[in-house]
């Protein structure tokens, strides 16, 4: 597996974890629909909670959640739009941003909850 991949996965774990902590419930991890990824797919007070995890080593060029461009986005609206539809989900649905960032070593978490709208899209 490649670093970038291998640092992907250890920052989904940790983002797991964190929203675990919260008090998220995780539904499910790594859904794939079509080319598309949901990273975490989670329930909160009511919501269902659509989490992409950007995590970057402290060598990084720009902040993690600038790699959420309108690209992304889309592409995690219809991915979601799928899902919904496939588990006949009634609920709101929000969408967040994790950003993770390794400095020496260690995780530096940001949450940024409702970090954009399905109609930004």
């Amino acid at each position: 597996m490649a670093t970038h991949n291998q640092t992907g996965r250890k920052g989904e774990d940790i983002a797991e974890a964190y929203l675990k902590e919260k008090g998220y419930v995780i539904i499910e991890r790594n859904w794939y629909s079509s080319h598309n990824e949901l990273d975490i797919i989670a329930e909160n007070n009511g919501w269902l909670v659509i989490v992409e995890v950007k995590t970057r080593s402290g060598d990084m060029l720009a902040f993690p959640e600038d790699a959420v461009n309108k690209k992304k986005i889309r592409r995690t609206i219809n991915a979601a739009h799928h899902y919904i539809r496939m588990h006949d989900i009634n609920i709101p649905v929000r969408f967040d941003v994790i950003s993770i960032v390794f400095k020496n070593g260690n995780p530096e978490i940001e949450h940024f909850e409702d970090a954009f709208l399905a109609m930004n899209a």
